[in-house]
């Protein structure tokens, strides 16, 4: 259970979905069994690279996520290693059916990595934040669901989940977030939690680009003698009991914060494993049971009460309730 050293090259934000773009380019150059699906959006989810470089081994289905999930399966029973993209409203919403009974009934090998997911959306609005797919995918039998908390782990993400053999959820963004992490010093396991900065008051879970916005609480409550420890949980869906567990058992109390419903989420997960193993006070920061709307990213996430400022109060709340007798 290591502490990851955050010193990455890249100061310039960047989008996750710009990271698996690329990464899906390297791994078209190794390996000829990757094919590509899209929604008639590849200049959004950025296969538009892989389409370019492999126009023979891209699918083009348009706006018809439904067929693009039953074509990839298709492809995946004759040995290929199926890439289906489209904005996470409609890759996992519109489609839901077909991933339920045609890649996970099944077990096929077909990876499904949306885009434009939760609030930082942006100016697309309600209907395109998706904020429930997280709970859709994990409830699913045999889905793995992952969610990167920057570039640099959806780049390696995704070379994890081209060699994973099993149906995969993997949630991007498309707004530009902070890099983390560097591509020299890290390493990615599926089904593995990484503490990002260690500490023993406090255990704050989360993931995707509020794994940021934890590291800037873990900052303010520094200030004022509070030792936060930052477990970013990229993979949702095999959760990582152990380290989840480990951390609670130092610190005593929890929090998790995350771009999603306060329902099904990470932090129900979270909370399920704690109820089951090591109760300790929780407290969640997540969307409270409402529908996005148009707006910039940044401004929605503080509109939601996404924020730095949300997780201090939760820390201290969950912190103030441990030491109740």
């Amino acid at each position: 259970m290591g502490v990851e050293t955050i010193q990455p090259k890249e100061t310039k934000p960047i989008a996750t979905r710009v990271a698996y773009g690329k990464a899906l380019l390297e791994l078209g150059k190794e390996n000829s069994n990757i094919v590509v699906l899209d929604a008639d959006l590849s200049g959004s989810t950025q296969t538009k690279f892989f389409a370019k470089e492999f126009p023979d081994r891209f699918f083009n289905m348009g706006i018809a996520e439904q067929n693009m999930i039953g074509v990839a399966c298709g492809l995946s029973s004759c040995g290929k290693i199926p890439f289906a993209s489209s904005f996470a409203m409609f890759a996992c919403g519109r489609a839901w059916e077909f991933v339920r009974n045609s890649i996970c009934h099944n077990m096929f090998n077909v990876k499904v990595c949306a885009t434009h997911a939760g609030l930082t959306v942006g100016e697309d609005g309600g209907s395109h934040q998706i904020i429930e797919d997280i709970a859709i995918m994990r409830a699913i039998p045999h889905m793995t669901v992952i969610v990167p908390a920057d570039a640099t782990e959806a780049k390696f993400a995704t070379r994890a989940i081209a060699e994973y053999f099993g149906p995969v959820y993997m949630r991007l963004s498309r707004a530009a977030s902070p890099v983390l992490f560097d591509e020299d010093n890290f390493e990615f396991k599926i089904g593995k939690a990484r503490i990002v900065k260690g500490g023993i008051d406090v255990s704050i879970f989360t993931c995707g680009v509020m794994v940021s916005k934890a590291l800037e609480a873990r900052d303010l409550l520094e200030k004022e003698g509070i030792s936060a420890e930052i477990v970013n949980v990229s993979t949702i869906k095999p959760l990582d009991k152990e380290t989840i567990i480990s951390s609670v058992q130092k610190t005593g109390s929890a929090v998790s914060c995350e771009e999603h419903n306060i329902h099904g989420g990470l932090g129900d997960a979270i909370a399920n494993v704690l109820a089951e193993h090591y109760p300790v006070p929780m407290k969640m920061v997540a969307v409270q049971d409402q529908f996005g709307q148009s707006g910039k990213s940044e401004e929605l996430l503080i509109h939601y009460g996404l924020t730095k400022e949300n997780i201090v109060l939760a820390a201290k709340e969950a912190i103030k309730r441990k030491n109740i007798k």
